[in-house]
């Protein structure tokens, strides 16, 4: 049987909003990045099969497919091609999918995966403002089939956030209670230097520069996003800037470079749920990868699930029953920032790196994603 295994993964520090990444072209930042696994993994780049990179707002900098612009950034050779993907949050996360997928399938064996954000340089729903250009306020204004199926209600991330508050009662003192250990949790892993192996400093950059000094009293004074809500910006994720990418290489690749398999992919799904909640998907993407592998949510020494907002992550909990102790353990997005292209790749490189350093065997991976989405991938340390 075909296995798939991790061989290598990096990221660049997360830069937080107009700091040490903002100048950098997005081009730049992905070829860092795969430059750099590329170097680790000791694979020849002339033996990579194909670049599978997430990108979200594929416009100006980071249009014209931005993974195959990326790899001849980096120096390698032409006949390697490229691949963007849109799954918006989860996009590297589905990349890593895609190119597990080949691999399984037989038709690739050596394939980097990856994903890149310039959120400074090219804002959160860039495209959305240009599709104004052409009468389109929002990806499903003007759409009969949509309409007819959900009305004309509001589609937005906040308020699917606050929905999902409302849904599973979540008092905003809890909201904040979990931004704050979020950025608690960040600031130890860095004092500990937790995220040294898997970062790649981009020139002066070297930290991610998210997690900051804050408190209960301090998100208190927080105006909510809207009125009677119980959303702050002090519980979401930060707009940012980075990069990351993943190596992997089935079996026979492994023994033919000589390469070191650092973890197995033992599962990968995606599973959707609805898209005016928006972000609930990681709960029943959840259920079907433990149906699917027949294991328990106890089995898991670490959980990595996206902070895209805390009402997200505090309902995914309530309903798993998983030991928060496990989950997100060196902080999330809300102190260290959601570079929404390289997100996937970025929590999976957090998440191989800390199983490695604790001595853990089973990862558990999940992103809500726009469009009411989500992706669930399982490693195995090895």
């Amino acid at each position: 049987m075909t296995e798939v295994y991790i061989v290598d993964a990096v990221r660049t520090p997360v830069g937080k909003k107009n700091g040490g990444l903002s100048p950098v072209h997005p081009i730049d930042l992905g070829a860092h990045v795969i430059r750099e696994t590329v170097r680790r993994s000791g694979i020849g780049p002339e033996n990579v099969d194909d670049v599978i990179f997430g990108c979200v707002d594929a416009i100006g900098g980071q249009a014209g497919n931005i993974a195959r612009l990326a790899w001849l950034a980096a120096g390698y050779p032409e006949a390697v091609p490229g691949v963007t993907v849109d799954r918006q949050c989860g996009s590297s996360q589905q990349a890593v999918h895609f190119g597990a997928q080949a691999i399984l399938a037989g038709t690739a064996d050596v394939i980097v995966t990856g994903g890149v954000q310039n959120m400074s340089r090219i804002p959160i729903s860039s495209a959305m403002v240009v599709g104004k250009q052409y009468g389109f306020d929002t990806p499903t204004s003007g759409s009969e089939g949509w309409t007819r199926r959900y009305g004309d209600e509001e589609v937005s991330q906040f308020r699917g956030a606050e929905m999902i508050a409302e849904k599973w009662d979540l008092s905003r003192e809890e909201l904040e209670r979990w931004a704050l250990q979020s950025h608690q949790r960040a600031k130890s892993a860095i004092a500990e230097g937790r995220f040294e192996r898997e970062i790649v400093p981009f020139g002066d950059t070297a930290v991610d520069e998210g997690p900051r000094e804050t408190s209960l009293e301090k998100m208190a004074s927080l105006q909510t996003l809207v009125e009677g809500g119980r959303l702050t910006a002090a519980v979401a994720s930060q707009i940012s800037d980075g990069a990351s990418a993943v190596t992997l290489a089935s079996g026979e690749a492994v023994e033919k470079y000589g390469l070191t398999p650092r973890a197995r992919i033992h599962h990968l799904s995606a599973r959707g749920d609805d898209p005016i909640f928006m972000l609930t998907a990681p709960i029943p993407a959840t259920r079907h990868a433990l149906e699917k592998t027949g294991m328990s949510i106890d089995d898991f020494d670490l959980v990595e699930i996206n902070e895209a907002f805390a009402p997200v992550v505090l309902a995914w909990l309530k309903e798993t029953g998983a030991d928060p102790a496990r989950v997100n353990v060196n902080g999330g997005a809300i102190a260290l920032g959601h570079p929404l292209g390289a997100t996937g790749t970025k929590l999976m490189t957090t998440l191989l790196h800390e199983l490695e350093r604790t001595g853990g065997r089973w990862g558990l991976q999940t992103i809500c994603e726009g469009g009411g989405t989500a992706n669930v991938t399982i490693i195995e340390r090895v």
